[in-house]
């Protein structure tokens, strides 16, 4: 039996989290009821488009699943379009700390980090 590995698409497309984000995820999922970490993109903020990520216990139909350093991630697939090959990191500093999203697919961002244009 073969093992099979990834294809190139498939970790463009796919969403990544670091060790960091994961352990801080894992803290705060404690606190709150959904099991997946849902990533969205919604318009607002200072560049047109904002992140978003919170807990969630359902999975609609049309979701794309993606599992990184232990996190399940859910995606709808119009989120997709502008979040495919991001990986979510964390940081404790004390001055820019917070979860840090790094966007192949954003052409500007903001400087508190959260908001992004195409």
């Amino acid at each position: 039996m073969t093992e099979q590995t990834a294809t190139q698409d498939e970790i463009l497309e796919s969403i990544t989290i670091t060790e960091e984000a994961a352990e801080r995820l894992r803290q705060v999922r404690m606190e709150q009821e959904g099991k997946y970490l849902r990533a969205a993109v919604k318009g607002g903020g200072c560049s047109g488009l904002n992140y978003g990520i919170s807990w969630d216990d359902k999975v609609e139909e049309f979701d794309k699943i993606f599992e990184s350093s232990g996190i399940t991630i859910v995606v709808d697939l119009q989120s997709l379009l502008y979040l495919k090959g991001m990986k979510i990191d964390f940081s404790s500093d004390l001055l820019s700390g917070g979860f840090k999203f790094v966007n192949p697919n954003a052409s500007r961002t903001c400087g508190c980090g959260t908001s992004f244009s195409v």
